[in-house]
């Protein structure tokens, strides 16, 4: 087999754990919200319970069906990581399930984001053993391979790559690039307490709606004549 069908790179250093710790009390609307509103896999959905995904990707490329180099990935992540695999959104088998939640579980890997199929959906809401899939079948994986650890992947439509800060929770999932995982932390937490002081605001009677005229004169240069009086 060539050599770019099978391929396992470098295993990504892991996100400070403070920072990790930051985004458990963190919505990923938030997040987004510091991201420009553009970042984020839409089609993948919680398939475990309420906990919050936060961890340091180890991505894997697999051929639709195909396991093999996901269960070597597990064997060279550590605790604090996350398994995110491109399985190319196939759904025609599961490419993971109990067995290997349990094994990674063990291991302190964080959590799972599959573009493809699980199995077992029972376990991993009696765990709550965070995993984000595109849907679930019965039908189990072959292991063949080919397959490729730690490169760029393609989730949804998001690309994640090695190293990526990934969070998930009811609201969607979320992969922040390394090099901007602190900054955008940082904005997320303060998009946070703005929204907390609205909050308060609603709730005393003193919300402000000026914001939404201005926004509709801007858009006219100031003419409001279209308002019914």
């Amino acid at each position: 087999m060539h050599k770019t069908g099978l391929r396992i790179k470098a295993m990504p250093a892991l996100m400070d754990a403070a920072l990790i710790e930051r985004c458990q009390s963190l919505s990923t609307t938030h997040i987004s919200d510091s991201m420009g509103r553009l970042q984020g896999a839409d089609a993948l959905r919680p398939f475990h319970g309420v906990s919050k995904l936060a961890g340091t990707a180890v991505t894997v490329k697999v051929r639709p069906g195909d396991n093999l180099m996901i269960h070597k990935a597990l064997d060279l992540a550590s605790g604090g990581h996350v398994i995110v695999v491109d399985g190319e959104g196939d759904m025609g088998r599961a490419l993971l399930g109990e067995l290997m939640m349990l094994y990674a579980r063990s291991r302190g890997i964080v959590g799972f984001v599959v573009d493809g199929a699980i199995r077992d959906v029972a376990k991993f809401r009696e765990y709550d053993y965070p995993c984000f899939a595109r849907g679930n079948t019965h039908r189990g994986p072959y292991k063949d391979g080919p397959g490729q650890i730690n490169v760029p992947v393609c989730i949804d439509g998001m690309v994640v790559n090695p190293g990526d800060l990934v969070v998930g929770d009811e609201d969607g999932l979320l992969a922040i690039p390394a090099a901007d995982a602190e900054s955008v932390i940082a904005a997320a937490w303060q998009k946070a307490k703005d929204e907390e002081r609205t909050i308060e605001a609603i709730a005393n009677g003193r919300s402000s709606r000026a914001w939404v005229d201005d926004a509709i004169a801007a858009k006219t240069g100031g003419d409001l004549s279209f308002i019914d009086s």
